[in-house]
């Protein structure tokens, strides 16, 4: 009889290991499926920027301006309400 419990105890311990990995891999495989979500919306995020810049490259082989921010160059300078001049002083 001691024998039955013995090898009764010791396929409960086994089936709850079972349990424990099977639990495991389902959290494991939750965390994957989170993480590929956000991933996703990245993908999708830059698949609408290309797309916004292929319109660009369509636009400029009809002859069309520059959409988007512009150079620095053609920035024009602001005046500023400060009219006095800083001079350096010698010693």
């Amino acid at each position: 009889m001691k024998e039955y419990f013995k090898r009764l105890w010791d396929a409960i311990l086994a089936s709850t290991d079972l349990d424990e990995k099977a639990t495991a891999a389902l959290k494991e495989a939750k965390a994957r499926i989170k993480e590929m979500k956000k991933e996703l919306a990245d993908v999708k995020k830059a698949a609408k920027n290309v797309v916004a810049q292929s319109k660009d490259v369509v636009g400029a082989a009809k002859g069309n301006k520059r959409r988007g921010k512009k150079p620095i160059k053609n920035k024009k300078k602001t005046k500023t309400n400060n009219k006095t001049k800083k001079t350096k002083k010698w010693i």
